[in-house]
């Protein structure tokens, strides 16, 4: 099925600007497992969507969305895991598209970052998250979910948004980076949060999207649930601020993890997807 279930003469490679990456892997996930199955739940509600965007006024899917073979999962671990993410995003980028991968585990987003870095040398990365995911290694891999922002900020300059949980071992690193975090509370108490965030921004950017960053009162399908996280309006009003002053360059949602019977959550993801598509076109201007 193709994402938004659009009609095929939309959706071929050739002419497609964006290309979803399914990767239905979870193998490191430490407390609710499922989020491998969050790319099919995201591309079975997309095709439920009113194609018209209210806000933007426009059909996004007129600029093209093919939709790739989910990544066949290596089960050796998570290192391998990311080097096969490396790969399909690679071959993505080399043909001038913008990858949109689907999770999955917050894990694989570090080989979509290491392909598009070959290509944009002066990448960053913007991470919507709940939690920090800066400890060097957990339990026993540096390619644990649980260190995906570790890895990206050896890498790339980092920011931060949304975060609320993490480690004694996180907070010291966090003193003595160059990543810069803020909190929910920090968007919560900061009339102008979004304009100092995205202040850190500039040229090419891949933004990582943890759906947990939302809050559970409006995505309880994810695998560490946190209170007080972003809201809907609060989160679109960062990916639109963010797509004006950068050159979005890729990204990701990961972490869904459906639950059987609710619906909602996987809708939302699939909107906050094609919404971030309709930001982030360039073929929609004007």
């Amino acid at each position: 099925m193709h994402f938004g279930g659009i009609e095929e003469s939309l959706a071929s490679y050739d002419d497609a600007e964006f290309v979803v990456v399914p990767v239905p892997y979870d193998l490191t996930s430490t407390y609710q497992p499922g989020s491998r199955r969050g790319p099919g739940a995201i591309i079975d509600a997309s095709a439920n969507m009113e194609l018209y965007d209210d806000e933007l006024g426009k059909e996004t899917c007129t600029v093209g969305i093919h939709t790739l073979p989910p990544i066949e999962v290596d089960a050796r671990g998570p290192a391998e895991m990311t080097e096969a993410v490396r790969r399909a995003i690679s071959v993505v980028a080399a043909d001038g598209k913008t990858p949109v991968m689907l999770g999955g585990e917050h894990s694989i987003s570090f080989g979509a970052v290491q392909a598009l870095k070959e290509y944009y040398p002066s990448l960053m990365v913007l991470q919507l998250d709940a939690h920090a995911d800066l400890r060097d290694s957990y339990q026993g891999t540096p390619y644990s979910h649980a260190s995906v922002a570790r890895r990206i900020s050896g890498i790339c300059p980092l920011v931060q948004a949304g975060i609320r949980s993490f480690s004694p071992e996180e907070a010291q690193f966090m003193k003595t980076s160059s990543v810069r975090t803020y909190s929910s509370d920090f968007i919560r108490t900061h009339e102008n949060w979004c304009d100092e965030i995205c202040a850190n921004l500039s040229g090419d950017l891949y933004i990582t999207f943890d759906i947990d960053a939302l809050d559970p009162s409006i995505m309880p399908a994810t695998g560490t649930p946190e209170p007080g996280g972003i809201l809907w309006h609060e989160a679109l009003m960062l990916l639109r601020e963010a797509a004006k002053r950068c050159r979005i360059r890729g990204f990701d949602l990961v972490e869904l993890a459906p639950i059987p019977g609710m619906i909602a959550p996987d809708f939302l993801a699939a909107k906050v997807v094609y919404r971030m598509m309709g930001y982030f076109s360039t073929k929609m201007a004007g």
